[in-house]
């Protein structure tokens, strides 16, 4: 929902009254990209991962069972932070401030399929969902 004129000046005026209180926040704030916080997040995983390969091969050399273990574990959670990463910054360019389009309802007659379980499922948990609201 955008803002009226009124808020839009009122929140210019807050932004204004910060920045000539604390201008340190405000060179800090404006100078936080979301996108390169990410992006490094995934690299320092991806360094991460190459590190549980090499920990593993370790544990394999050496016959020792629990650094092999270490090993893999590292890779799974370097692997997780990475793929949360690049879904945060592939999200990160999107717009909140535009609202989803409405849902479509469809109404079926008797002689119409009934679709699949999942289908069926699906209108169901919608429905409820809508009637919440």
């Amino acid at each position: 929902m955008p803002l009226s004129e009124e808020e839009q000046r009122q929140f210019e005026q807050l932004e204004r009254a910060l920045a000539a209180e604390d201008p340190k926040f405000v060179s800090a704030m404006r100078g936080t990209n979301v996108r390169l916080y990410y992006k490094r997040r995934a690299v320092l995983a991806g360094v991460g991962f190459v590190l549980g390969i090499a920990v593993l091969m370790t544990g394999a050399i050496i016959p020792n069972t629990i650094i092999g273990v270490i090993g893999f574990v590292l890779m799974v959670a370097c692997l997780y932070v990475a793929a949360l990463s690049m879904k945060r910054i592939s999200n990160a360019g999107e717009s909140d401030d535009i609202p989803p389009p409405p849902p479509t309802k469809r109404h079926r007659t008797k002689h119409e399929s009934s679709g699949s379980f999942m289908e069926r499922m699906e209108d169901r948990w919608r429905r409820r969902r809508d009637e919440d609201l």
